[in-house]
């Protein structure tokens, strides 16, 4: 399992002093997708907007990188609510100007082996709810309840959003009337809600077969993330034709229209203050980059614990905020490349959720973290090579596999610190068992793969804390847990004038949550009255 330079497949402009072109009306902080909505939304109303991001392309999460020939995504797997005009579909065609296409995946496009038991989440409301009943017919009517909670979670969610838009004066008029509408969904486990519809663990099992996608399994998940996730993908999976460095790359020319730029290598060191208030950004090389708006996409932890002077978080009471919430489990990743097309070697268009210790989730991610030598309470396999129509173009007589598994910080903790490429031979042998674990999965699956490959390559926690900031390498920001989706102050407008946060950790994870989150954000910043005509046109 080699370990190469990084790649050359880059989108952004690098970061030179010389190079900026201010002044600028805004700074984001951080390039992943809520940071580039929010962006490209107040470019259209005419702001001059700098992204910066530190790693050496634009995209965060959503970005690709190339080795030896291969080219692999290291976080848009699929996603869902693309196939109609949804409001997902609608943002994304504005964001790209209809550049950005999507190709559907197999209509059973979730696999889930339970045990020695295979179960498919298959695509349509109807096809999903009488798949399912065709393995519970006794259960039929839980089944249609589950669904009926599913739309009240996403009725609810308008609410949730519109509380963390609304200026202070307006939030303070309408809060009564905001908790009086929230679903009770919103303060509850999935286990929780799941266990009053049905005594069949089995059934919550299948239910929460994409508990991965949110990072937290049925006892310790919000049911309104659970419900989220669920709603998103029942129309079915879809994949970003051309692979998901095309999302940064199509949104680009809406920020550079009124003289915005993405730059790339341009760490941020530091948030400036003056007076209280925000006042621009100081830059790993100490110069400074200026502007009346910061808006931060770095997650909260790094924003309140690092970017601002401790004396500050503590006066604003984010201090003491940041310990009500949980970085989300970390992941080890397995990049795999393959001589033969994906169907020469009978790759499938559908993601494969593999539970090996059964039905009892929550247990099984209790023992591993007890013992991460253990089995893995889960393991995703992704065959991004059949789900893109454009990668036989790009990548003749080759194909490509992704393997993500749940793996905890402390594991790798010894390593923090020092530098990628670089953490000698116990750590690369560290990653090379881990691999060769997830390798067996795979092979179990799908034997006829087992001397296929022709390359390889683990990432872990560190990975994602070099290359995209995370202090403690976390996949999904913050964990989305009942207390998580009750805290008030996880919204777009911070405590301190001028500074403002997007992304994942005001709405929800996942790369369509970080996209709401980023036009929610651009909403508060611009003002609602500003920017709703807008995104009522690009919404609705």
């Amino acid at each position: 399992m080699r370990n190469l330079a990084p790649s050359t497949l880059r989108i952004g402009q690098r970061y030179r002093p010389s190079r900026q072109d201010g002044p600028y009306d805004a700074i984001v902080i951080g390039s992943g997708i809520g940071g580039l909505t929010t962006a490209a939304l107040l470019c259209e109303l005419g702001w001059k907007v700098a992204v910066l991001e530190q790693h050496y392309t634009a995209g965060g999460n959503t970005h690709s990188y190339e080795r030896a020939g291969y080219d692999w995504d290291v976080g848009v797997h699929y996603l869902g609510d693309l196939g109609s005009s949804t409001m997902t579909r609608r943002l994304f065609d504005w964001l790209s100007k209809g550049t950005l296409e999507w190709a559907p995946m197999d209509a059973h496009y979730d696999r889930f082996f339970i045990g020695d038991r295979v179960y498919d989440a298959v695509a349509g409301r109807h096809a999903f709810r009488d798949n399912l009943v065709s393995h519970f017919p006794r259960e039929a009517d839980a089944i249609d309840r589950y669904l009926g909670l599913l739309r009240e979670v996403s009725r609810g969610m308008r609410d949730f959003t519109l509380s963390r838009t609304l200026p202070p004066w307006a939030a303070t008029v309408a809060r009564p009337l905001l908790r009086h509408r929230k679903s009770e969904l919103f303060t509850r486990s999935t286990f929780e809600v799941l266990s009053e519809l049905t005594d069949d663990a089995e059934l919550i099992a299948v239910l929460t077969g994409q508990w991965g996608d949110l990072g937290l399994p049925p006892k310790k998940s919000s049911f309104a993330m659970q419900a989220l996730i669920a709603r998103h993908y029942l129309h079915g999976g879809f994949y970003p034709v051309g692979g998901a460095s095309r999302i940064a790359r199509s949104i680009l020319p809406r920020i550079r229209a009124t003289g915005g730029e993405v730059f790339t290598y341009a760490a941020v060191t530091e948030i400036l203050l003056h007076a209280g208030k925000a006042r621009g950004v100081r830059m790993a090389d100490g110069s400074e980059v200026l502007a009346p708006v910061v808006i931060s996409n770095a997650g909260v932890y790094n924003t309140f614990g690092k970017l601002l002077p401790g004396t500050v978080a503590r006066e604003h009471g984010y201090e003491r905020r940041l310990q009500q919430v949980r970085p989300s489990i970390g992941h080890v990743g397995m990049y795999i490349g393959l001589k033969g097309t994906a169907a020469e070697l009978d790759l499938p268009k559908t993601n494969f959720w593999i539970y090996p210790g059964g039905n009892d989730y929550d247990g099984a991610v209790e023992r591993f973290l007890a013992d991460p030598t253990g089995p893995f309470p889960v393991v995703f396999i992704s065959f991004p090579s059949a789900k893109d129509p454009d990668f036989e173009r790009r990548h003749p007589g080759r194909s490509t596999i992704e393997i993500v598994a749940p793996a905890p910080y402390e594991l790798f903790e010894k390593w923090a610190g020092t530098t990628w490429g670089q953490r000698g031979d116990d750590y690369e042998a560290l990653k090379n068992r881990c691999g060769q674990r997830l390798l067996e999965h795979l092979f179990e699956k799908l034997p006829q793969l087992r001397d296929r490959i022709d390359y390889s390559e683990v990432s872990t926690p560190l990975s994602m804390q070099w290359f995209c900031g995370y202090a403690r390498g976390e996949l999904y920001g913050l964990d989305h847990d009942p207390v998580r989706m009750n805290q008030d102050w996880l919204q777009p407008r911070t405590q301190i004038s001028g500074l403002w946060l997007t992304g994942q950790d005001i709405m929800s994870c996942g790369v369509s949550g970080a996209m709401m989150g980023g036009a929610a954000a651009a909403a508060a910043v611009a003002g609602v009255h500003r920017l709703g005509p807008l995104l009522r046109q690009i919404l609705w």
